[in-house]
């Protein structure tokens, strides 16, 4: 393990149920679903008909020329990422003082699942109805993979490499491990950190139908995201973006920075076992906790709470919570566990770090946020929180997990300061 300390020192969201942070915990914390019945037309024709969408349009908040140069999910990444670089004391910093952060120091590691996948069909509409001529030619630039990192990158002037994780919906909370290891192994002193989706759109919302994924309880909306509930019948697509401010210790300490928490370690694993479904041995998911813990010098007996990827579905939510069993051993019976999917839905590549934010706030404030919607629970033998819990004082650490189509697992562990 580095002897370099990594600590979050701002934070960023727009979100279903919020569009900045504080509203976003605010609304956690009160047990606020962000899940809505659709109202486009072209929901009329597929069997889910509910999603969460973000509360804040992005095109609300950014100015009109720059949201038009990004796809959706660029528009809200920048929208988070702006946030947390505000709220981490930077932006204010003179670039030429010894506080101030070093641009060829600064990285970012902006994940996403799917990436610009409107602008995609929403050309190739355009070039199947209009012709070629009517293709925008910003459209790669919009569609890329890396065009929300990219767009952060270039708002911020971050030249210590600007990175874009993609392992489905893993893909956030891989981003954070990256941050962390781009630290420790000094290539920069801070990392903006995070991930990015918007895929409410009928060609993604149609094939996740077809893999039989998507909850259809249309006429409870905001009922249908109900991990561990007897009754869970698939997830809620969501979208949004949520964004970590990761900084060494020492340059954190050296500016006088206010800190959240220590992102003290990761763990990232594959199971091999299965493109889409989860290994339901749960080994892979267990390593990865395993891993975190190890890499951030942490006992078992200190974690006091996790943050479940628990999406809704029959298999993975049972699959998480052996693999928990398993890595925690007895000292999994005093943890607080919660899925905040319940309330937000599944942000796909931004939901490791939506829900490591959740995490952060959790260990600064001692208390966590409920899951929703927990009428007929499975006797999972773990204690989940169906209000909102107060921690105990003193030291703490917790845990989020994160696991994608393909097998991708990733643990992100953090300490209280």
């Amino acid at each position: 393990m580095s002897a370099t300390r990594v600590v979050v020192t701002g934070i960023g969201a727009t979100s279903p149920v919020g569009g900045d942070a504080p509203t976003t915990w605010s609304a956690l914390l009160a047990g606020q679903s962000g899940v809505n019945s659709l109202k486009q037309e072209w929901a009329d024709a597929l069997g889910t008909q509910i999603a969460a969408e973000v509360a804040v349009d992005p095109t609300d908040v950014l100015e009109r020329v720059k949201a038009r140069r990004l796809d959706r999910s660029g528009q809200l990444a920048l929208v988070a990422a702006l946030e947390a670089w505000a709220d981490s004391g930077l932006a204010d910093e003179d670039p030429e003082s010894v506080a101030g952060v070093d641009r060829e120091r600064l990285g970012v590691a902006m994940a996403s699942g799917i990436g610009g996948v409107q602008t995609l069909l929403s050309n190739y509409d355009s070039l199947n109805e209009k012709g070629p001529r009517r293709v925008s030619p910003l459209a790669i630039p919009m569609l890329m993979p890396n065009s929300p990192a990219a767009n952060v990158g270039l708002a911020l002037g971050a030249r210590a490499g600007v990175h874009t994780p993609v392992s489905a919906c893993a893909s956030g909370n891989e981003a954070i491990a990256l941050g962390i290891d781009m630290i420790r192994l000094g290539r920069a002193d801070v990392v903006v950190v995070g991930g990015t989706e918007a895929a409410i759109h009928p060609l993604p919302m149609a094939a996740f139908g077809q893999m039989m994924a998507l909850s259809k309880r249309n006429e409870e909306p905001e009922r249908a995201s109900r991990p561990w509930d007897k009754g869970r019948d698939g997830f809620v697509l969501g979208e949004g973006a949520a964004v970590l401010v990761l900084e060494s210790a020492e340059h954190a300490e050296r500016r006088g920075a206010k800190v959240y928490a220590e992102a003290a370690g990761a763990g990232i694993t594959a199971d091999s076992h299965d493109i889409a479904q989860p290994d339901p041995s749960g080994l892979g998911a267990t390593r990865a906790m395993k891993m975190a813990l190890h890499e951030a010098d942490l006992n078992p007996k200190e974690i006091v709470h996790i943050n479940a990827h628990a999406t809704s579905t029959p298999l993975g939510d049972l699959a998480e919570v052996s693999a928990i069993k398993n890595a925690l051993g007895d000292a999994s019976q005093n943890v607080v566990l919660t899925s905040t999917k319940s309330m937000t839905g599944h942000l796909l590549g931004a939901a490791g770090a939506l829900e490591s934010l959740a995490v952060v706030l959790a260990l600064q404030h001692r208390v966590v946020p409920p899951t929703i919607n927990l009428d007929d629970p499975e006797d999972v033998g773990l204690d989940i929180a169906t209000e909102k819990r107060t921690l105990a004082e003193g030291p703490a650490a917790a845990l989020n997990n994160s696991f994608g189509f393909g097998g991708h697992n990733v643990a992100i562990a953090f300490r209280s300061v």
